[in-house]
């Protein structure tokens, strides 16, 4: 039995005449007839009562026509489903980010995916460094990056999402919160809250941005992430120098001053640069037309 057979079945006993079902399948009728019986042959049942004025469906052929239109619908989607992973439209895209960037961009990048590409699922992995988010798309264990520059490596690709620049997080009850205007060198002596990891680019900023004002800063904590270490600044246990986006996650307690001489770190996408999914690509164009924009305008 091929696919054919069922939509030949299903052409006449949605119109129980073989001459306009012919007419429907642009072939001749006496073709179609031939086709119907070698098809009840096949099966060992009489699917259509014929006579000299109508042609109605048995009880077997009425049960055949609802098996028939699940088996086509079904062959239907699958078609649809292969064209649109082929086309980069339907699948899962694990996507990894760096600290604030799940709270400032994740968002964003979800909705963006949902609205242009609602075939697409996306798993998070979130609270990566650079360097393992790059090390996970070497291993295909992500598909796209979210991470701070640089990465290191010719085989990763990037895109800058945006330049944050680097702000002041205090307690509330700090000195520094009611400054207007905080300089790199107003945090001489105070105590400061640091990113665990040897591999944080926003430490790498913090630390250059003390030694040009003439410092070396007292690290007195670490956190694994940005809810910690806010918390710790809420607590009064020190300062800590993040990247804008911090704001994002609003906790009370803390209150955040720009920084005047900070500088500023770099957030981007990052990509297998060998990676020829179309799933990465269709991700990508819409990054490039929903966020990328964002830095060159």
């Amino acid at each position: 039995m091929e696919l054919r057979h069922l939509r030949y079945f299903v052409a006449v006993a949605e119109t129980c005449h073989f001459g306009r079902a012919a007419e429907r399948l642009h072939m001749a009728q006496p073709a179609l007839s031939h086709t119907i019986r070698q098809l009840e042959t096949e099966l060992g049942v009489v699917l259509f009562t014929r006579t000299t004025r109508q042609v109605r469906l048995t009880a077997a052929g009425e049960f055949f026509l609802t098996e028939a239109h699940r088996v086509l619908a079904a062959v239907e989607d699958s078609v649809d489903g292969v064209r649109r992973v082929a086309d980069g439209r339907f699948g899962l895209v694990r996507v990894g980010f760096t600290g604030t960037a799940g709270f400032s961009h994740l968002p964003r990048i979800a909705r963006a995916l949902k609205r242009d590409l609602p075939g697409v699922a996306i798993e998070v992995h979130a609270d990566l460094l650079t360097p393992a988010q790059c090390d996970r798309l070497r291993t295909g264990d992500l598909d796209l990056g979210v991470l701070r520059l640089p990465a290191r490596g010719d085989d990763i690709a990037v895109r800058t999402l945006e330049v944050e620049p680097l702000i002041l997080a205090v307690s509330a009850d700090h000195p520094l919160a009611t400054v207007p205007a905080v300089s790199m060198v107003d945090l001489r002596g105070e105590d400061f809250v640091f990113y665990a990891g040897k591999d944080s680019v926003v430490n790498d900023a913090v630390l250059r941005g003390c030694q040009e004002a003439g410092f070396t800063p007292h690290r007195e904590h670490e956190a694994v992430g940005t809810a910690v270490l806010l918390a710790l600044v809420a607590g009064g246990l020190g300062i800590a120098v993040v990247p804008a986006s911090a704001r994002a996650l609003p906790l009370a307690g803390v209150v955040f001053r720009d920084l005047t001489d900070a500088g500023s770190v770099e957030l981007a996408v990052a990509w297998l640069r060998d990676n020829d999914s179309p799933l990465v690509r269709s991700v990508l164009d819409i990054l490039e037309t929903t966020l990328i924009p964002e830095v060159r305008s």
